[in-house]
């Protein structure tokens, strides 16, 4: 006999994405997992393995797998398939047992890693997706060899428990569903029923079935039955005569003043706890008091005459009644040989009643306020009631407590609807529950005798919409319908810019088109997050939390997010969709990192934004990049390009034609007096602006701003921005400290010219080159040839052939180049990436660049004195920042008393002692 393998399957790796990601359209976990020695071993080896799993996890049956239709997966299990692919499958249908439909996976080996799978399967809520994907692997272990510490059942009922702790109640669930059905977004925000529907200023908000319309006063009121009884009865609505205690003596002399029988229950009272019914002496109220009492928050218990009748809920939404439900209280149904305690296992055993709120019933406890309905009845526990005998478990209709519902929506007579729906409005509530206790519904409560027993804010849904008998009624339209009317907005616009360089420029710029326009805008960035030009966040926030953060503000109405390629592979985009997805360019950064080695790869993940355009929505490519042009393939919406080539290029070509077609574009048509900027649609050719006349573009001479400026001005014309507005936005828009810190920030310092950036990749410091040179030969026009010194840096995460790459570019076109180094060395030892670095600057300058010296000082502050101390008036110095605030804060207090003082001062920072200056390369 074969001995059985080790059971070795791991979980390595465990990603939440919170939305679209470059695995799925929509929200995954993702496992990586190693099979370790199972490698060796599929389905089809392991003797009763399927047998086994099929038994514990029955719904597996029903999984179509890639074969597409019914039993498609089984069929893989006994032909043959890989343990990582069991655990998917596992993971989804320990979802679908606690009612979460997930059917979305796939299992992907890791390429060049024999035995590691990237595992991918969706979720409804994230901490049972997590659980399941946890179980499921657990449970493929055990399948492969026993473990006898392993008890299936234990944790299967504690996943279930899990998942009943974290699901929504069946009222939240509803209104969620029909939200989605009308495509209305919906973050949760507590891990309870706090929710958020619609984005921005659209969003409202929902606790159960409370809603962010709700009345603070009308829900007191309605907690108060006594004050909500006087109320109904000033208005002439039928209500019992009551009166409210906070004594046992005098709870009896409120009853003998009622009249018996009476009902005694606590003043703010919920779910029909301690409500004590059909009291008929006086020694019934005095145990029925201590019961109410210890359920009043306030002490306060009311007694009121005990009508007679059965018991109604009607459910008011928006002043109107849309469902009726008759509440039959927990009760068994005698056959002449079973005890009470066994028809209660019996009814107990039905499939549609769970623990709480778990399924559409609530299961029968008998406790002791259960014992003594049965005793009251003149029955026991071991009592065996007759055949066709009612025997009551509670003495409330409520679902909570075991009881069950029977629609009567359309049964109710005109007059008991108008009664309903004048109460709700007497009280105030939005959403009201209104019970009624009367004979007969169908009659008037006025002329049978019934009446209002209590008004309900937050009603629970499940007796309208799971009905023990009769029709479900869809009450969560109208509540949707009230908080969103038809035709109402639920999402804010929604444009997100990602690339290898340029996109905090191009958030700004865009953020900058559209508060010109009078919208309030939030923005996530790197640099952080900004509600309507107000920093409320400083930090890298281009991951997805901080686009929920946006979507969360009451007063945003546009969305502008930097989304960066970290956040993608960590977390996905943490939204569904965005209407304008920007890519400016993929460059060789970041690789070696998450997986992604290849700048193929890199471009995959960006293509995440474009894959999230809904069919209406548009996608801003930068046509002279190939890498981001192939992105046009998975778009769904419309591509608007922008392109910096000459008419008359290949990509011009590409452009026309796709002009031709109604397509829409922006370019630059050069001329004697310059470039300008071209909006196309269709056959329409439209002038937008000059762009030596942009700020931020300096007279033309910052290309990467060139082509920063066509990306939004592109993104906001497909956003609908009228073209008088996105031109004023691009003129007003600087590289100034306020509008765009650490973006090509210019300050004169004492006659030195300064340039402030956050350059810190290789492709990044190829167009600052450009930038320098161009700015370069417009000074030697004042002096013969100023200095041009550079304070470079890059992260410690780069590989080392990046960082050479980078003092490489350098030392092309600075005179001086000096390398410091982040505050965050990201994994690296002190010295080790400014050594890179130099060596990139000194294999630059022996091929001829233009550098003719490299030095090193690794504190940025220390950094930046020691370049202003080396300084001439006319010079060209450019700061690669790490800490903007500092540096700007060093070069405010550079005075040229300062300048004078670090010439003659033996401690100044040019002499430092931490200060060593690289050997100079020979000429």
């Amino acid at each position: 006999m074969t001995e059985r393998p080790t059971p070795d399957l791991t979980i390595l790796e465990t990603r939440v994405y919170r939305g679209a990601n470059i695995w799925s359209y929509e929200q995954a976990i993702h496992l990586v997992v190693d099979l370790g020695r199972l490698e060796e071993h599929p389905t089809n080896t392991l003797p009763g393995f399927t047998e086994h799993l099929l038994e514990m996890l029955p719904g597996l049956q029903n999984h179509s797998c890639s074969r597409g239709r019914r039993g498609g997966f089984v069929e893989r299990l006994n032909e043959g398939t890989w343990l990582g692919h069991v655990a998917e499958h596992c993971a989804l249908a320990l979802q679908q047992v606690v009612g979460h439909d997930i059917r979305r996976g796939k299992t992907r080996m890791v390429k060049g890693r024999k035995g590691v799978y990237n595992i991918i399967y969706g979720y409804a809520d994230e901490q049972v997706g997590l659980a399941a994907g946890r179980l499921a692997v657990r449970l493929v272990n055990h399948l492969v060899q026993a473990d006898p510490e392993f008890d299936w059942d234990a944790e299967l009922e504690s996943f279930i428990l899990r998942a009943e702790r974290t699901a929504f109640g069946p009222s939240t669930q509803a209104i969620l569903d029909e939200a989605v059905s009308r495509d209305i977004p919906w973050i949760r925000l507590n891990q309870y029923s706090l929710v958020q529907l619609g984005q921005g200023v659209h969003a409202k908000r929902i606790r159960a079935t409370m809603t962010s319309a709700t009345s603070a006063i009308a829900v007191d009121v309605a907690s108060d039955k006594d004050l909500t009884t006087r109320l109904l009865g000033a208005a002439g609505l039928p209500v019992p005569k009551q009166e409210s205690v906070r004594s046992v003596e005098g709870a009896v002399a409120a009853a003998k003043r009622v009249g018996f029988p009476v009902v005694v229950k606590p003043l703010d009272g919920n779910h029909g706890r301690g409500v004590c019914l059909d009291l008929r002496d006086e020694e019934a109220v005095r145990e029925a008091y201590d019961i109410a009492k210890e359920q009043s928050r306030r002490g306060t218990v009311i007694v009121e005459s005990f009508v007679t009748g059965k018991d109604y809920r009607c459910l008011i939404v928006d002043g109107r009644m849309v469902a009726i439900a008759e509440r039959v209280p927990a009760h068994v149904v005698g056959d002449g040989t079973s005890t009470v305690e066994q028809l209660v296992e019996l009814t107990n055993a039905d499939p549609r009643r769970g623990v709480g709120h778990e399924k559409v019933l609530t299961r029968i406890k008998v406790d002791a306020a259960a014992k003594e309905v049965l005793a009251g009845q003149g029955h026991t526990l071991e009592s065996v009631p007759e055949n066709g005998e009612m025997v009551k478990l509670a003495l409330t209709g409520n679902m909570s407590t075991g009881g069950i519902s029977i629609d009567r929506t359309f049964d109710a007579h005109p007059e008991n609807v108008d009664i309903a729906e004048e109460a709700a409005r007497m009280v105030g509530l939005d959403i009201a529950g209104i019970d009624f206790i009367c004979p007969d519904i169908t009659e008037p409560v006025r002329e049978t005798g019934g009446a209002i027993c209590e008004v309900n804010a937050a009603p629970g849904f499940r007796m309208h919409t799971h009905p023990t008998i009769g029709e479900p009624q869809f009450i969560a339209k109208p509540v949707v319908d009230m908080l969103f009317p038809p035709g109402a907005p639920a999402r804010i616009p929604i444009v997100a810019v990602t690339g290898t360089n340029g996109k905090t420029t191009t958030s700004r710029m865009i953020a900058h088109i559209f508060k010109g326009m009078g919208r309030k805008v939030g923005m996530t960035s790197t640099d952080g997050v900004v509600i309507d030009e107000r920093l409320l966040i400083r930090a890298d926030a281009s991951g997805p939390r901080s686009a929920k953060m946006v979507l969360q503000n009451p007063r945003v109405d546009f969305a502008v997010f930097e989304v960066a390629r970290g956040g993608i592979l960590r977390e996905g985009l943490g939204y569904e969709r965005n209407d304008v997805a920007v890519v400016l360019n993929v460059q060789p950064d970041h690789l070696g990192l998450r997986g992604i080695d290849t700048v193929e790869q890199l471009a995959d993940v960006k293509a995440v934004l474009v894959e999230a355009v809904p069919r209406d929505g548009h996608a801003v490519l930068n046509a002279d990049d190939p890498l981001v042009r192939e992105m046009r393939r998975r778009c769904s919406g419309q591509v608007v390009w922008f392109s910096m080539e000459e008419p008359g290029s290949e990509v011009r070509e590409m452009i026309e034609g796709h002009c031709r077609r109604g397509g829409k574009a922006l370019v630059l048509n050069p001329s004697d007096r310059g470039e300008m900027i071209v909006v196309k649609h269709g056959r329409r050719e439209m002038q937008l602006a000059w762009t030596h006349l942009l700020p931020a573009t300096f007279s033309g001479r910052a290309r990467m701003n060139v082509q920063n400026a066509l990306a939004a001005a592109a993104a906001a014309f497909a956003a609908g921005a009228p073209l008088h507005d996105i031109r004023q936005g691009l003129r007003t828009f600087s590289t100034n400290y306020y509008l765009a810190p650490g973006r090509l920030n210019e300050v004169d310092v004492n006659g030195v010219n300064v340039i402030v950036d956050y350059c810190h990749n290789a492709p990044g410091m190829r167009m600052l080159g450009d930038f320098v040179d161009r700015v370069g030969e417009s000074l030697s026009h004042d002096l013969a040839r100023p200095s041009r010194i550079g304070v470079i840096a890059t992260a410690g995460d780069r590989r080392d052939e990046d960082m050479r790459e980078l003092g490489e570019i350098a030392s092309r076109h600075f005179d001086v180049v000096i390398v410091r180094e982040d505050q965050n060395l990201r994994g690296r030892k002190a010295g080790e990436v400014a050594g890179l670095v130099v060596e990139g600057v000194k294999a630059g300058m022996a091929d001829g660049g233009r550098c003719k010296q490299v030095e090193e000082v690794l504190d940025e502050i220390k950094a930046v004195r020691h370049a202003m101390a080396r300084a001439n008036v006319g010079d060209l110095v450019v700061f690669c920042v790490d800490k903007h605030p500092a540096v700007m804060t060093e070069l405010e207090n550079w005075s040229q008393q300062a300048y004078a003082g670090a010439a003659a001062n033996p401690s100044a920072p040019a002499a430092d002692p931490d200060y060593v200056p690289a050997e100079p390369a020979s000429t």
